[in-house]
């Protein structure tokens, strides 16, 4: 006999991607990219100053440029690199605390959010130092060459210390992990120095960190001198894979494998978005931030998809949300239509996620996984082709079509693209929605008729 309790394949799926989503690493990893939005958008603005010359390419106005504001360039770049410049602390800082955080709620255990992020402070800072045996002691890195500067263990450059920024932000996970463990640990099995309850919180929390930093210290620094000793350190090894990563995601098939994800869990009515974009958002940072300041060609940097492929929300839903809201002929879909087409503009379709519905809709899979797909093969066509530059800006999210691709890529080919991507994502929805508007327009009919 068939075991008739035996869930659905669409149900199982949807139960390990929750479970995943609610892990605790995840929901600390969603918090750490939500905290950089605000750091990684007025870095965008005080870049786009440093860039206006080369993006409107009028003599006069770059004379102009030079005599006013592009006397402050060198300021709007301290700016700069005062917030993309130390996302490797924003972005890892935030986990430790969330994590810690998160611990303490859970596991009810005496843990304080913020030891915790200034632990993790102290173990990521004693991986920045570039160290090297040499002549049987350990010594700190001494580079002084044209190209690179590196005093005291610390490389410099006009994109601020090398470590802290996007490039530092794999390592940073793992030390911010790694000491959120070592904390919990430690203040489990009673490794803490108890004060009276008469003593001020503020200095009781202080003591019982000491022996948790003091493990962390050991650990983090006994890890790198081992390294050190074998000719790398922790954040060289750790970089190998994170490399890996990024080669992979900056590929044509790497990235459509991202889009085709975030996708096929929004189907199933899990925020495909938000899970996958906390695993590649280290990458897109340290991508943008390397075509920002060292000049490199990174397709998958700062935010592709809602400047070229997530165009009106998942799915690359804007001109699915125009076309409801002046062609629609189903009551329900016009409706639907009229509703969402303000969101769309700035990227906002939950009401046709749900509305449609999207979740479970099997007449409409297939387009809200094509569409973007379609919208994302052109936009890496157009950029790896060098007919649109790489993306510079992390721009932000809810920027309308047009002026995302503007702003992202700082050119006016990048608005254009942007629209082009808008186009081919509609004409690969059209007959499906057109087909599924008849549907609805019959159901309709046929309830008029027997009411």
């Amino acid at each position: 006999m068939a075991d008739t309790t035996k869930k659905p394949l669409k149900d199982r799926i949807a139960e390990i991607a929750g479970k995943f989503a609610a892990t605790r690493f995840v929901r600390a990893i969603m918090d750490a990219g939500y905290s950089v939005i605000s750091f990684s958008i007025v870095g965008a603005f005080f870049l786009i100053l440093t860039v206006l010359p080369q993006v409107i390419k009028i003599p006069a106005f770059i004379s102009f440029y030079a005599a006013t504001i592009g006397r402050f360039s060198v300021l709007f770049t301290s700016v700069y690199n005062a917030t993309m410049g130390i996302v490797a602390l924003v972005f890892s800082g935030t986990f430790a605390y969330s994590y810690t955080k998160i611990y303490r709620d859970e596991e009810q255990i005496n843990l304080v959010p913020m030891n915790g992020l200034m632990m993790f402070f102290m173990g990521f800072f004693i991986t920045v130092a570039e160290l090297v045996w040499k002549n049987g002691q350990m010594q700190f890195v001494q580079i002084f060459t044209k190209n690179k500067m590196v005093a005291s263990g610390y490389e410099a450059s006009a994109g601020g210390i090398y470590r802290i920024g996007a490039v530092g932000i794999f390592i940073g996970l793992v030390i911010a992990w790694l000491t959120v463990q070592i904390y919990r640990y430690t203040i489990k099995h009673n490794w803490q120095i108890k004060m009276p309850a008469s003593v001020p919180s503020g200095v009781s929390n202080s003591f019982s960190a000491l022996i948790p930093t003091f493990c962390v210290a050991v650990v983090v620094a006994t890890i790198n001198a081992v390294l050190v000793l074998l000719g790398t350190d922790m954040f060289n090894l750790l970089f190998i894979p994170f490399s890996f990563i990024s080669d992979i995601a900056d590929t044509w098939w790497g990235f459509l494998i991202i889009i085709f994800l975030i996708h096929f869990l929004w189907w199933f009515g899990i925020h495909g978005a938000t899970i996958i974009s906390s695993f590649y958002a280290p990458i897109v940072l340290a991508n943008v931030q390397d075509n920002a300041q060292r000049g490199a060609q990174h397709f998958f940097a700062g935010d592709p998809t809602n400047s070229f492929i997530t165009i009106g929300g998942s799915g690359a839903m804007l001109g699915v949300a125009i076309w409801l809201a002046f062609r629609a002929r189903s009551a329900q879909l016009k409706e639907l239509g009229k509703v969402e087409i303000i969101p769309a503009i700035f990227n906002i379709n939950e009401p046709l996620i749900f509305g449609l519905p999207i979740v479970y809709n099997v007449d409409l899979f297939i387009p809200f996984i094509c569409a973007p797909l379609a919208s994302g093969i052109v936009a890496y066509l157009g950029i790896v082709s060098k007919l649109v530059p790489v993306i510079r800006v992390q721009q932000p999210w809810p920027t309308p079509v047009g002026l995302s691709g503007f702003i992202a890529t700082t050119s006016w080919q990048g608005g254009v693209l942007s629209i082009i991507c808008a186009i081919v994502a509609f004409l690969v929805w059209y007959p499906f929605i057109k087909h599924y508007d008849n549907v609805l327009l019959k159901q309709e009919k046929e309830t008029a008729a027997t009411e």
